[in-house]
């Protein structure tokens, strides 16, 4: 495709200068569209073939159970004052636990 020669500056005489670089950055963002630089471009068509949900293989193999679970006030104050993902971080201290422990985790075995 051959190159088109810039807009030449009388072009712009008389136009507001904000409208003006608006307008430049515009057509050199098309531009780049066009060269397909600066990412993937879609059709509508494309867009309207996708399915609904999750792509494919984006699913963990064994995921999270959900639960509920009571804590104290001072262990839910202290992972919550960690900031975001501390729910994570009580899931790895009780895996870290239930390593330390597994000696003494035996079938049928109770303790309280």
């Amino acid at each position: 495709m051959p190159k088109k020669a810039p807009i030449p500056a009388e072009f712009w005489s008389g136009v507001d200068p904000e409208v003006a670089e608006f307008e430049r950055g515009l057509l050199e963002s098309i531009d780049q569209m066009n060269r397909g630089e600066f990412g993937r471009v879609t059709t509508p068509s494309q867009i309207m073939a996708r399915r609904a949900g999750r792509p494919v293989g984006t699913f963990k193999a064994a995921p999270k159970v959900p639960t509920t679970i009571r804590l104290s006030p001072e262990v839910s104050a202290a992972f919550r004052a960690t900031g975001s993902g501390w729910q994570t971080r009580i899931d790895a201290a009780l895996k870290e636990w239930l390593k330390m422990n597994a000696v003494n985790m035996g079938a049928g075995q109770h303790s309280m």
